[in-house]
């Protein structure tokens, strides 16, 4: 992010071109970066929305997880919970994948992300700043996740912010 801790904010409406690269708006795209930093995150968040992290505030997220679950398989305190370790492994190696941003805060979504985010060549995607990181939401998936979440923004901010 641009200032340790600062919110990336912003809804944006962005068209997808022919070859599934979307242009992050120059706001979103400043605040995401990192100097010196190439490579991003591209997480599947929930269907139709997908989230973009620099590398540093991505690692934070999830290493730590991944380390506790590593001692623990190490340790012999899964050997009863493989199946779910396996879910989690699969899950976890479909989630994510690096991804680079062009000059211009180019996106290129890559296969496979493309169909879970929904959104076609020439369609809209809504772009969104999501606090610590950028969302890519199908115009529809955000209308819907708006109708049912925005109504708890007053409780979560009071929450929050005391």
């Amino acid at each position: 992010m641009a200032i340790e801790g600062s919110l990336i904010l912003g809804e944006h409406v962005r068209a997808m071109d022919e070859r599934y690269r979307l242009a992050l708006p120059p706001d979103l795209a400043e605040a995401l970066s990192v100097p010196r930093e190439e490579s991003f995150k591209l997480a599947k968040e929930r269907n139709g929305a997908l989230s973009l992290w620099n590398l540093g505030t991505w690692r934070e997220r999830i290493d730590s997880g991944i380390s506790l679950v590593k001692q623990k398989l190490e340790a012999g305190r899964l050997s009863n919970r493989i199946a779910d370790v396996q879910q989690f492994g699969r899950l976890l190696s479909a989630r994510y994948r690096d991804v680079n941003l062009s000059d211009r805060g180019r996106l290129v979504i890559p296969e496979g992300f493309r169909e879970f985010l929904g959104v076609k060549p020439k369609g809209d995607c809504v772009v969104v700043g999501a606090g610590v990181c950028v969302e890519l939401w199908h115009p529809d998936a955000w209308r819907d996740y708006l109708k049912e979440e925005l109504t708890g923004f007053a409780p979560l901010f009071e929450q929050l912010s005391s």
